[in-house]
């Protein structure tokens, strides 16, 4: 069965600003404002990046409502609707559908560690009880899930599960994934996988450089559908040690003193995440510097 991926490029994993412990709206607003700008292709909102898993569901539904608004059908909007508990996470899906999101980004659910049937139930409850496209969030890293390729061999005959994003460091997996062809849109979850992911076939990124970094990180995108393969490795190349940077701590907070570095927001984090250690900083300053330079 053949799947439109909900969008083709780069979609900006966003950060969710905070300021002395609560939503930073206006710094939000900012930051939705400049990606579409900028020409990315897509905004999640409430992800990993957007520390989703430490916002009270108050929170989560304010900002789901705030961000939908703002992106106001511009580019599409895929809201992080993951959970441990699949009432929950059916519940946000369902919430996200009601304000007209474009997407659903569900993460394997964390903690629990499903069985192989119990994570085919888990997406299968989600996608027969909302209305709503649907990519897989595969992050073994976060999770301690793999989610297995014959568990994805079985949901893609859904027709609301319509794209997965791998976050894996894998490029076995990657290349397994790429065999699904256009029945599961793949889309890379670190953006060092960028290029391999288009290489594969696949449809784009879910980016966190492109939070700072939106023209850079799509020229790789831009180039390699314009039939300039050097170009759009060159582009990842030059990118890399910044990415690599982004990852010298846990996600969130490098990119988040970035966008403070930037003008964006402050870098706060909430705990159990903490503020960027002073050779993080220094890692993300000095190679933000070196791309902005050129």
């Amino acid at each position: 069965m053949k799947k439109e991926p909900i969008f083709r490029g780069v979609g900006t994993a966003i950060v969710t600003p905070f300021k002395n412990g609560r939503i930073d709206y206006p710094a939000l607003c900012r930051i939705i404002e400049w990606q579409i700008n900028e020409g990315v292709d897509a905004i999640i909102a409430c992800g990993t990046t957007g520390e989703g898993a430490t916002l009270s569901d108050y929170e989560r539904s304010k900002l789901f409502e705030y961000s939908v608004e703002k992106v106001g059908g511009r580019v599409p909007i895929i809201l992080g609707c993951g959970s441990n508990d699949t009432k929950r996470a059916l519940a946000l899906t369902r919430e996200a559908q009601g304000l007209g999101a474009d997407g659903a980004l569900i993460v394997t659910p964390y903690y629990n560690k499903g069985t192989e049937e119990g994570l085919y139930r888990h997406y299968m409850t989600i996608a027969e009880g909302a209305d709503i496209p649907i990519i897989l969030y595969n992050v073994p890293s976060r999770t301690g899930v793999n989610l297995p390729l014959s568990v994805i061999k079985r949901l893609i005959c859904h027709p609301r599960i319509c794209g997965i994003k791998e976050a894996s460091d894998s490029a076995e997996r990657q290349i397994s994934l790429a065999a699904f062809g256009e029945e599961l849109p793949l889309y890379a979850g670190g953006d060092e996988h960028f290029y391999l992911a288009l290489a594969l076939g696949g449809a784009g990124v879910i980016s966190v450089a492109s939070n700072a970094l939106p023209k850079k990180v799509r020229e790789i995108y831009t180039s390699f559908v314009g039939g300039r393969i050097k170009d759009s490795v060159l582009c990842q190349c030059r990118l890399l040690p910044f990415i690599k940077s982004l990852f010298r701590e846990t996600n969130p907070t490098p990119i988040k003193h970035a966008m403070q570095l930037l003008g964006f927001c402050a870098s706060e984090v909430r705990l159990p995440l903490f503020e960027a250690s002073d050779e993080c900083r220094e890692a993300v300053e000095r190679e933000l510097s070196r791309i902005l330079e050129k």
